[in-house]
């Protein structure tokens, strides 16, 4: 029930939840089911999966709707979306199955978690889902006009010059992040002022549209690669 309600906050139209439902209902019985093996998430709690993993990772997927149709003006190419650091593939499976116009690689360097989303993908239908066992650093350069992530520590300068790498020019990092306070700090030591990325804030249904309870801020960093 949380899960329609959320895709309903989050203004999903109808048909869509009930094609989403059932897809999303198959992918948390396999993060349930491999979750102690492969620890691809911090709970085993449903309504936990729904709202922290879920729907956190559907917040934004009008964002990067915008986002891929603004790369299909300007590529002769399909788009291609990655999701680094996939882990239990999220946001990457979520996003897929909400945005099926576009190609994802679900980028993970643990092979065990890869045959993971693999099997995942497969049970849900997916076929615009690739799965990639490598590590960031190896990942051929100019590879995607998206890359998006939802588990990395703080980016560091390190980090950040490797994923701007695997972006094609022209194309978008699309960071998932909590507090803005937190984020302008973390930018700040990058050495780049808050005109050279967008901070966009995101509303998680039943974690972030409360007042009481574990309520998070969240917001979605967009660097274009152009920009740097």
């Amino acid at each position: 029930m949380k899960f329609i309600q959320g895709l309903q906050k989050l203004n999903f139209p109808q048909e869509e939840i009930d094609r989403l439902k059932p897809l999303m209902d198959s992918y948390i019985n396999e993060l349930v089911l491999f979750n102690s093996a492969y620890n691809l998430v911090n709970t085993n709690d449903r309504d936990e999966i729904i709202v922290r993993h879920i729907l956190d990772s559907l917040a934004a997927a009008e964002q990067i709707k915008a986002l891929a149709e603004d790369r299909a003006v300007h590529s002769q190419e399909a788009v291609a979306i990655a999701d680094i650091g996939s882990g239990g593939g999220l946001p990457g499976i979520p996003l897929a199955a909400a945005l099926p116009q576009y190609n994802f690689v679900l980028v993970e360097r643990m092979s065990k978690r890869c045959a993971f989303l693999e099997n995942a993908a497969a049970i849900l239908g997916l076929k615009n889902v690739t799965v990639k066992n490598l590590e960031l650093e190896k990942t051929p350069a100019a590879s995607f006009d998206i890359a998006t992530f939802r588990a990395f520590r703080p980016l560091d300068n390190k980090m950040l010059k490797s994923l701007l790498a695997v972006i094609k020019p022209g194309g978008f990092l699309a960071a998932y992040k909590a507090r803005r306070e937190k984020i302008l700090e973390e930018m700040g030591a990058l050495g780049y002022a808050e005109q050279d990325y967008k901070t966009i804030p995101l509303t998680v249904p039943f974690l972030t549209d409360t007042n009481s309870g574990d309520d998070r801020e969240r917001n979605l960093v967009v660097i274009s690669k152009k920009s740097f």
